[in-house]
Formats: structure tokens, sequence, C-alpha cells
């Protein structure tokens, strides 16, 4: 074993010599370097590998090629950099390559390897741009900026990481991407989205992105070939493709894609795609025509063709000059958008198509404007919605909640009550449907209250009835008498559904009502009365800290109760036990030794990291 870390270690020899003669490091620094080197050499050499020790060398060696980067920014001496950095970071593409080999499932790593090469490259591309020619003479500008091998690197990692890997369609994304975007060669990137097709023939995202990438590589061509036409080059018209340029790769495509992925929102993002190039009219009256043909009773396709009148612009003599000319075009367009939903509703009466028309006029009412004309049409267009929808049966749950916020808006609150009536004969079964209903009748205080809860609790699945208990024993806090709502939580902490939350609130609401013996009495009738909430005790011992002349003895009682309880989980609970042994009147500080090593028995998992950390912190005056 250790003839092969010699050998490594030796291979560092020539670049730390010179590093010493041109003083980038001095002698000491270089045999700090060998030294260290040699340490993390042997920890790889170990029978049992561990991947935090390969991490800790490669970040050794990255943070040693941070340090020699900015010495030589420094100084300004840049002579023979290709051939020392070179050594260094071909050592860190030798250790990714043994860690990933060792953990190929390990996608952080790979990622940490691509990000690597990546900031490398944009590094050395930078520098390229502020290179000076007039500095050559003294060094070459390739020993200067040596960023093409890190190209290379990364292209070589993406073939590496897809065998691997193939099954993400991300990472053949991102492949694609960086042999397009940074290596400008689209003839691999679609190479490797065609690879990636093979594996993913049902990936929607892979389809759009190679979608995409056939038309901006249209887009370059373009531009090239106007750049050399400007020249007055013959040779532009030889060079590219009449078939391509018209987008023929980019329909191949679309084709393919649209006869694998089905559906109109899929159809509807590749249209979305095209409309961002300005050369694709043909191609985009083509996915519309497709669209139309294809899926003309999905309701996202109606939904794209109402929204299209908005986007449609007018011609520039037609352009409007004024504010008020402007708004009344906008509503003439809005108009027609309600015209093109509500022809869809006649043939197409579903939820989701009421949902979308909803969502439209919700949109538009909320769009600031100046002009009262148009905010007063778009408000009676969503309330008109709001009520045909109601009144087909198809209006979604949530939409009755913004149009109960809109009644409010426009202090219509008996309508409200009406719509919440409708709503909860609806949905019987929804509880926040019911809670809206109460709340509004409790801010109304409506003498009907106690029947429309009971009727409420009668209609909600049991286990899901705590949030109107909650607002029930609220009201009765506020409205009725004190022997009523203490018999209300009496009933309640003995409903298992409710026990946890009621017996918390009934603790604060009798101390708060009652005082403290009385408080102290509901706690220790309860405390043996399972389950409970972490916040129970916390609340009595909140309660004890309250008093003017709080007792350590009953705050110890408090505390060794709830670790019967949680003290397997929660190292909080030790920690605040401690806490209040050194810092109350009566506290005992030679109780903490104790409570120490009670909580490393009983704690259990990584409870028992936490509370050593948070322990450490305590004792040094950090928590």
């Amino acid at each position: 074993m250790a003839e092969f870390v010699q050998s490594r270690v030796e291979d560092y020899v020539p670049v730390l010599l010179q590093l010493e003669r041109v003083g980038l490091l001095t002698e000491k620094e270089a045999r700090t370097v060998i030294k260290k080197v040699t340490a993390l050499e042997y920890k790889l050499k170990r029978r049992s590998l561990n991947k935090e020790d390969f991490i800790n060398y490669i970040q050794y060696e990255i943070n040693f090629l941070e340090l020699l980067f900015k010495r030589r920014q420094r100084i300004g001496y840049f002579f023979k950099k290709g051939e020392i950095e070179a050594v260094i970071k071909q050592k860190v593409h030798c250790l990714f390559q043994r860690a990933t080999e060792k953990w190929r499932d390990d996608l952080q790593l790979w990622m940490s390897h691509v990000e690597i090469c990546k900031k490398w490259v944009s590094v050395s591309s930078i520098l390229l741009l502020d290179y000076h020619p007039v500095q050559s003479r003294y060094y070459s500008i390739c020993d200067a900026f040596p960023f093409q091998n890190s190209k290379q690197q990364l292209s070589r990692i993406f073939s590496s990481l897809l065998a691997v890997h193939s099954d993400k369609p991300a990472l053949w994304i991102m492949a694609a991407k960086w042999e397009f975007e940074d290596q400008l060669s689209s003839e691999t990137a679609r190479n490797i989205f065609l690879r990636a097709l093979r594996f993913h023939p049902d990936s929607a995202k892979l389809y759009q992105e190679y979608f995409r990438m056939e038309l901006m590589s249209v887009e370059k061509q373009k531009n090239e070939k106007e750049i050399l036409r400007r020249a007055n080059l013959d040779t532009a018209k030889d060079l590219y493709s009449g078939e391509i340029l018209n987008c023929g790769l980019a329909r191949v495509v679309y084709k393919a894609a649209v006869q694998n992925i089905k559906g109109a929102k899929f159809h509807l993002s590749l249209l979305s795609i095209a409309k961002h190039f300005k050369f694709t009219k043909d191609l985009q009256r083509k996915i519309l025509a497709d669209l139309q043909r294809l899926y003309a009773e999905d309701p996202h396709t109606w939904d794209f063709l109402a929204r299209q009148e908005l986007s449609d612009e007018l011609p520039a003599p037609e352009a409007p000059k004024s504010k008020q000319k402007k708004a009344e075009i906008l509503a003439q367009k809005e108009e027609q958008c309600s015209r093109v939903y509500e022809r869809a509703l006649a043939s197409l009466q579903t939820e989701s198509m009421w949902e979308l028309y909803v969502s439209f006029c919700l949109e538009r009412y909320k769009r600031k404007t100046n002009s009262e004309e148009l905010k007063q049409q778009r408000q009676d267009r969503l309330l008109s919605t709001f009520q045909a929808a109601h009144d087909a049966g198809l209006l979604p749950q949530a939409r009755y909640y913004d149009w109960i916020s809109l009644l409010f808006t426009l202090e219509k609150g008996d309508l409200a009550v009406q719509l919440l009536e409708a709503a909860t004969d609806r949905f019987p079964g929804s509880v926040d449907m019911w809670k809206k209903r109460l709340e509004l009748l409790i801010t109304l205080k409506a003498e009907n209250l106690e029947k429309v809860f009971e009727k409420a609790l009668a209609l909600v699945k049991t286990q899901e009835s705590l949030p109107l208990w909650e607002l029930m024993v609220d009201w009765s806090e506020m409205e009725r008498s004190e022997k009523a709502t203490e018999s209300l939580y009496q009933k309640l902490v003995l409903n298992p559904n409710t026990t946890k939350t009621m017996k918390v609130k009934y603790l604060q609401w009798t101390y708060r009502i009652q005082g403290y013996k009385r408080a102290r009495k509901v706690f220790s009738s309860l405390q043996e009365n399972r389950p409970f909430s972490e916040d129970f005790f916390k609340m009595m011992i909140d309660i004890e800290k309250d008093q003017e002349k709080s007792k350590m003895g009953n705050l110890r009682e408090y505390y060794e109760r709830a670790l019967r309880e949680f003290g397997a989980a929660k190292p909080d609970i030790w920690l605040s036990y401690i806490k209040e042994e050194l810092s109350h009147a009566e506290g005992k500080p030679e109780n903490c030794g104790p409570i120490h090593w009670r909580a490393i028995k009983v704690l259990q998992g990584p409870a028992v990291e936490e509370f050593v950390n948070k322990y450490a912190l305590l004792q040094s005056g950090h928590l």
C-alpha cells in the first residue's frame, strides 16, 4: 500500500518544486502540502473506503487551486499556468472518477463533478476575455487559459453519467443543453435527445426541450445566413438547407411528439414554445389547426381560443391613442372572450370548463384599471358567471370562497349567507365550507347558530370535526356563560378526536377565567387521561412560571410528567428542564448532571445527537 501512496505523492513533487521556484509557495508550505496529500492518500487505501475521505481530498485540491489562482492574480505571474494547474485539475478528475465508480448511484457526487467542470470552464472563459495580446511575449495563450480540456472532460462525464442514470430525463436534457449552448454542437445535442427518447418515449419534457432546441438551431442558422448575405458571400445559399430553415426538423419532432403524448395541454405547450420565434407563423397555424381538430371537446382548447381574442394585436394605424379608447377596445376584446367561453359551454357543460371561465373572469376583475365602466363590466361579468356556474351545479368548491369574498367586498352579507347555505347543501361533507358558514353567522350574530352547528356535526365526518369544535368553543367563550363553556370543555376532553387540542384550550381558558388554583385542579384531573400533546404540559409550565413566586417543586413535577410521555423523542424538554434548574431561584444546578445522564439513556435515534449538540451550546452560553 505504501508504494502506491509514495508513487502518487511523487507525482506531486515536480509541481510543488515549480511553484516553490517561482515564489507561489514557500518551502514550508510545500512540505505541508506533501504531508497533507500523503495523509489523504493513505485514507483512500483503506480496506473499507469512505465517501467522505474522497470528498475531503477533492475539496483540499480545489482549495489549493483557488489559492494558486489568487496568488497569481495578486503578483500577475501566469507562466507555466497550464502545466502546473492541469496536473492538479487532472488529480481532481481522477478522484471524482474513482468515487463515482465506487458509488455509482450517488447522483449528488456526479453533479458535484459537473458543477466543478462548469466553474473551471466559466472562469477560464472570463480570463480569456481579459487576455491582453501585449503580454504574449511572456507566455503562450494556451498555457495561460487551458479551459478546452475541461470542456472535453465535461462531455465525457455526461456520457458516463447517462450510462448509469439513463432513467432520469432531466439529465439527458442537461447534457443536450450543454452540447448545444456551450459546445455549439447541434448535431451532438440532437443525438443525445434521440437516445433519450428511446429510453423515455413518453416524456413530455424531453419532447418540449428537443422541439425548442431545433427551433433555436434554425434561428442560429438564419442569423448566420443573414450575416453571410450582408457580407456578400455566395456560399450562404449552399451552406444552409431551405428545408431545415423552414423548420423541417422541428416539424418532424412536433409530429412524433403529438403521436406519443396526448392531450391539449401538451399541444398548447408546444405552441407556446413556437410563439417565442418570429419565423414560426406557418408552424403555429399547423399546431393550432391540429389542436382544434384533435381536441375540439377539451376545455383547455376553448380556454386558449378564448384568450387568443385578447392577444390579437390591432394593426398600427388602428392603434388607439386615448386611454378611454384603449379601455373601450379592451372591453370589446374581453366581451369577445366571454362569447367564446359561452359558445364552449353550450356543448361542453363540465366543471373544468366552468372553472376555466370563472378563472378568466376573476383574473380580469383583479387587473387594475382607471376606467370605471370597464371595472363595472368586469364585476358584473364575474358575478353573473359565478351565478350561472352555481345554477348549473358545476361551480368548483374553491370558487365559492372567491365568490363569498367578493360579496363581502361589495358589502352584500345577506347574499353571502344564502350562498353559504346553498354551498353547504351541495358539499355537505366539507369541513371548510361549514366552518366558513359558521364564521359568517358568528360575525352576523345569527340566532340559529347552534342549530347550524349541530347540523354540521351530523354531516361532517367525526374524525374531521376538530376545526368546527374549536370554532364552537371560541364562540362559547365570548357569548355563552362560564358554566356552559366549562360543560362544553368537559365533554370535548373526553372525545378521542378532540381531546389533545381541547385539553390545552381548557387549561388555558380555566387559568384566564378562574385563576391559578382552578387551573392546577384541571391539570391534576386530566394528567392521567391519555392521549396528551406536548403543548398541554408546556401550558401548565408556563402558567406556573407566570406566578409571582413560582415553585420549583411544581415545575419539576410538570417536567417529570412531560418526560414520561415525550422524553424518548423530545430533547427540547430535557434542555428546558436543565435550564430551569440553572436559572430558577429554587433550582439546584447539581441536578443537571443526573438529568443529562437520564436524557442520554432515554432519548432515541437522531434525538440523542440533537440533544448533545444543543447541550454543548447551552454550556457555552449560546442557547
